[in-house]
């Protein structure tokens, strides 16, 4: 059972009742009500006061998590985004359910009409849409163009994972296996290159030395300005 109260400058609380639930506890999350869940034994008016003791952390949490939502990605209609091979779409129609479809050169989010595609459900929804967008196109790309630069440039690894990863644009073990983000598809492919490269080397000078920097520059020319690039991207969409 949920029960919504204003509060002050805290805006509007969620209050749910939880059988599970053996003490009150309280939730600030991005694009969303502050919640507090209590046990169903206690009254809403004692749960009112227990948010009233913690009102100064409710506050400071807050305003953490709305320095966060300001850096959140937010797609709507208007929004133009796209990966290497595919375009974002929305499908606003007379229906009950909302989907995916992945096909050709467009990835196409059909919801129904009345919906807002700000609410957090719908944001998650695009986001696993493009996500797994982004594996399609990883693995139609990625292995082969590897092959590509290790051959061209005469370098050898073993095994080769792709994550979707939330820090890192790739890596390599000690053993010589790679790892690459599927959100390079949202890279430039001189990027996407450089990023290849730069794991490549690291099969042969495994810290970011001076000899490892010198490998990388005399593999890709210009690749200080490509490092550079990148690093008006994030390896993660938030």
């Amino acid at each position: 059972m949920k029960s919504t109260v204003t509060i002050g400058n805290l805006g509007e609380v969620d209050f749910v009742r939880s059988k599970r639930a053996r003490k009150m506890s309280i939730i600030v999350k991005p694009f969303s009500h502050v919640r507090v869940t209590m046990p169903e034994r206690i009254s809403l008016k004692v749960a009112e006061k227990f948010v009233a003791e913690k009102y100064d952390w409710i506050i400071q949490s807050k305003l953490r998590v709305e320095a966060k939502e300001k850096r959140y990605t937010i797609f709507t209609e208007n929004s133009e985004f796209s990966t290497k091979t595919h375009k974002l779409n929305f499908n606003p129609i007379n229906t009950e359910k909302v989907s995916i479809e992945i096909k050709s050169d467009m990835l196409t989010i059909t919801y129904p009409y009345n919906v807002k595609l700000e609410q957090k459900q719908m944001q998650d929804f695009i986001r696993k849409g493009i996500v797994e967008t982004l594996k399609i196109e990883a693995k139609s790309y990625l292995p082969n163009r590897v092959k590509e630069l290790a051959n061209f440039h005469g370098f050898s690894y073993k095994r080769l994972t792709l994550r979707n990863n939330k820090t890192r644009w790739g890596s390599c073990s000690h053993d010589n296996n790679l790892n690459l983000n599927i959100h390079l598809m949202r890279l430039p492919n001189i990027l996407i290159d450089y990023v290849i490269i730069h794991e490549l080397c690291h099969t042969i000078e495994k810290n970011h030395g001076r000899q490892f920097w010198a490998l990388v520059e005399q593999t890709l020319e210009y690749s200080k300005t490509y490092d550079k690039q990148l690093k008006n991207y994030n390896p993660h969409i938030y």
